[in-house]
């Protein structure tokens, strides 16, 4: 069966099981197995054992699971109310006013958290009746809630770069610096746009609050100071190479249930609830990563991977006009598929064509998160969408739209990552000299 022929048949498949409501890891699972029944002799189940094994097998992704029970933990704390009154003081004089409270907020909650969705359900439960009781405007605390969310992926420690590092065969650590400045760059638009919208709009912003002095904003922010500590703590652990990303992830458990026990919501059933939600949202990546490496296997072997990145050197485009095709791929990928699916589902095709354009895989890896942050609030599967629809009780196109000047933005930092590559690749060059 000629190449060409050979794609088409397993897209076709891929589209039809995917379509059918299979899990995602079985289908890529079966996907493999056509693939290699089609084109191999070699013992399918010897394959299958050895690639699930080594996807599996990693000191790496030994930061997952830790990592996500890190954020479960502090999502059942009383940080995001110590959060909203901490920030609040400072954040007046700003048009827009406490509208910020909502980017700041989920910045530092994604420093500690890794996950989009605990994101915007911590900081959400508290700011959005807040802001509501304040006369805010609701569309834009919705949009902003449901964008700023995504700065959970973006800045470290995050869960798919490390389902990326793990896929691209590249240092996660690397990969969770290089996310560092574009998620402040991601912020600074959010709070240019807040900041041009309210001055367009001042009928629609409350008026301040009586002010404070600066001792008692000092008082306020105070709360804030163990939640500041520990995002310190694992940062210069990472950027001074005191320890790996696993080990930081372990402090990082540590310290969130020192947190929990200090803000008196440690319990027996919150400390059992942590660790079942992240047993399951880690057996879904696992089981992902698993078929996906099955199905990168049975790839090699069919040899489309290599023809495709021959292909695209034949078509000599230069590296932006891949960066804007692969940009379009995926925009139309996070309407259909959830970020991390989108990641391990796209790696064993696109990664070659990546590296013939000679572009930075650990550049690629933000790229390519952006794109999943895009995908947290595109519809019909973005799932901040979801949580907050659940949270507010508005319809998901209501939402989607009040989100959608953020994932403007966010396109907007991904032409600017591309054009200035260096904000992502300081970090890591700063830690990592060649």
């Amino acid at each position: 069966m000629s190449l060409p022929l050979l794609s088409i048949v397993l897209l076709g498949f891929l589209v039809i099981v995917l379509a059918s409501g299979v899990w995602i890891a079985v289908g890529l699972g079966l996907v493999g197995l056509l693939a290699m029944l089609l084109v191999t002799d070699v013992p399918i189940g010897q394959v299958l054992a050895t690639t699930v094994w080594s996807a599996s097998a990693s000191w790496t992704l030994a930061a997952l699971p830790l990592f996500i029970w890190m954020g479960e933990i502090l999502f059942r704390t009383r940080l995001s109310a110590q959060m909203f009154q901490g920030l609040s003081p400072w954040l007046q004089w700003l048009p827009g006013r406490l509208i910020h409270t909502n980017i700041v907020g989920c910045g530092i909650f994604a420093a500690v958290s890794g996950s989009s969705a605990a994101t915007v359900a911590t900081i959400g439960k508290i700011s959005l009746p807040e802001l509501r009781k304040r006369g805010y405007d609701e569309r834009l605390s919705l949009g902003t809630l449901a964008g700023s969310g995504t700065l959970g992926l973006l800045i470290p420690p995050s869960i798919p770069m490390v389902v990326y590092a793990v896929t691209a065969n590249v240092s996660v650590l690397q990969v969770f610096l290089g996310g560092f400045l574009p998620g402040l760059l991601v912020m600074a638009l959010y709070m240019g746009y807040v900041i041009v919208w309210s001055l367009l709009n001042p009928n629609k912003t409350p008026p301040r609050d009586p002010s404070m002095a600066f001792m008692e904003k000092v008082r306020q922010s105070a709360k804030l100071a163990p939640c500041l500590l520990l995002i310190a703590a694992v940062f210069l652990a990472l950027i001074l190479g005191f320890a790996t990303a696993t080990e930081c992830a372990a402090w990082g458990v540590t310290g969130a249930l020192f947190l929990a026990w200090w803000s008196g919501t440690l319990t027996w059933q919150t400390f059992f609830d942590s660790v079942m939600s992240a047993t399951r949202l880690t057996c879904m990546i696992m089981l992902i990563l698993a078929g996906a490496a099955f199905c990168t296997a049975a790839m090699g072997y069919t040899g489309i991977p290599a023809a495709l990145a021959e292909w695209v050197k034949g078509q000599s485009l230069s590296p932006h006009m891949l960066v804007l095709a692969l940009t379009v791929m995926y925009i139309i990928l996070g309407c259909l598929i959830d970020g991390i699916s989108m990641i391990v589902l796209t790696a064993v095709i696109v990664l070659p064509m990546v590296k013939e354009a000679g572009f930075d895989l650990v550049w690629f890896g933000v790229y390519l998160v952006i794109h999943v942050e895009m995908a947290q609030i595109t519809p019909p599967v973005g799932f901040n969408l979801f949580v907050l629809q659940n949270m507010s009780g508005k319809d998901t196109w209501t939402i989607a739209k009040a989100a959608f000047p953020f994932f403007i933005l966010l396109n907007v930092a991904v032409i600017i990552i591309t054009t200035f590559p260096q904000i992502v690749l300081y970090l890591p060059k700063l830690a990592f000299p060649d």
